[in-house]
């Protein structure tokens, strides 16, 4: 009876598949891709070349900021004080420069206590989760994940 001979498989170190290398210039890329596309909403649609999607993220940030923050609408700040603040600086700062425009806009403060002010801070935040999504579909175009 003879038994079958197992050669021993080599032992050398494989690195995990997404960080060889070669993929890390087009990830860095991507990852450009996507911060340009946070900054001016729609520019990371326009790098590569999507006219029509960079026209409507651009367009829809920027009319989403202008009404909201016209609606007096709060803009929140760096320092939140509780839960809800900071969450709705992060949905705020998600519009990229718009936001700096927003809080120029908001000369006379914030009016939360009427309905147009409440509308106004959910466009305003809207607006930021949009251009996140928007980004977060540049940098997943510039990987070919998306068309």
């Amino acid at each position: 009876m003879t038994t079958p001979s197992i050669s021993p498989r080599p032992t050398t170190p494989s690195a995990p598949s997404g960080s060889h290398p070669a993929n890390a210039k087009p990830e860095i890329l991507a990852l450009s891709v996507a911060v340009a596309g946070w900054l001016l909403p729609g520019l990371g649609h326009a790098l590569l070349k999507m006219w029509g999607r960079a026209a409507a993220c651009f367009f829809t940030v920027a009319t989403l900021v202008i009404v909201g923050a016209g609606m007096r609408g709060n803009v929140f700040p760096r320092s939140g004080e509780d839960a809800f603040a900071k969450l709705g600086y992060i949905a705020d700062m998600g519009a990229g420069t718009f936001y700096y425009l927003a809080r120029s806009l908001e000369r006379d403060g914030p009016d939360v206590s009427h309905a147009n002010g409440d509308y106004g801070t959910r466009l305003l935040a809207t607006a930021g989760v949009l251009n996140l999504l928007a980004a977060l579909h540049a940098y997943e175009a510039m990987r070919g994940r998306k068309a």
